[in-house]
């Protein structure tokens, strides 16, 4: 990937960040906004919007951080486990399904039951599942495993912050940005890589092999 093409994705995915958390601030963090509205203040709008603004870019910053990290990750882990890389990425799917429901239980006191903690895993394994499908259709069949397995797993450890205010509403208001952001940049990648030579662009998550230079075939000579 060039240089322009990454401060490119870099500001696209910073500003989709920013906005999607100040449009979800409006209905989470609503009265934030009626204290400022009543009695109208105008610098207390602006400052609002600034900084719930300025909350997505730091969650779109999170989300970037991670996404290059896992490339380098699955890289790693294709290298070392080969073949073994597909089931050990099943099985953290799982227990990371599994935490987000039974150690989340365990960790907050109240009246909540069990059931409740099935949402939030639930939805992100749906929507995980949709999005996976979308990138392998889009790319090859090997993409969806990888996919998945950053759309549960990444999307849960980034979400680490908010889960530790023990607030619903940073939760709320964390999820959206930082899903849309690695949906975003999930299935934008392979569009860019699209019109670059195999030795520019960065590999894959579904690929299994390294970027390999192209051969340059040599013309014999005639012999006369």
């Amino acid at each position: 990937m060039t240089s322009r093409k990454w401060v490119n994705l870099f500001l696209t995915t910073l500003l989709w960040g920013g906005v999607i958390t100040l449009v979800v601030s409006f209905f989470v963090q609503s009265e934030h906004y009626a204290t400022a509205l009543n009695p109208f203040s105008i610098w207390e709008v602006i400052i609002l919007t600034l900084m719930y603004l300025g909350l997505g870019f730091i969650f779109s910053v999170i989300s970037q951080m991670a996404f290059f990290a896992y490339l380098t990750v699955h890289q790693f882990g294709l290298g070392m486990f080969r073949k073994l890389w597909g089931p050990i990425q099943v099985v953290l799917i799982a227990f990371t399904l599994f935490d987000l429901v039974y150690f989340r239980y365990k960790s907050v006191s109240g009246e909540a039951g069990l059931a409740t903690f099935f949402v939030l895993p639930a939805a992100l394994l749906l929507f995980g599942w949709a999005v996976a499908y979308v990138k392998s259709r889009e790319t090859n069949a090997k993409a969806f495993l990888p996919a998945l397995f950053f759309m549960v797993v990444i999307t849960s450890v980034e979400l680490v912050p908010a889960f530790q205010a023990d607030d619903p509403d940073w939760v709320m208001l964390m999820l959206p940005a930082v899903l849309f952001c690695n949906t975003y940049q999930l299935l934008i990648l392979h569009r860019i890589n699209e019109g670059q030579s195999k030795e520019e662009a960065i590999p894959e998550a579904g690929s299994t092999k390294p970027p390999q230079k192209k051969k340059k075939k040599r013309k014999k000579k005639s012999k006369r």
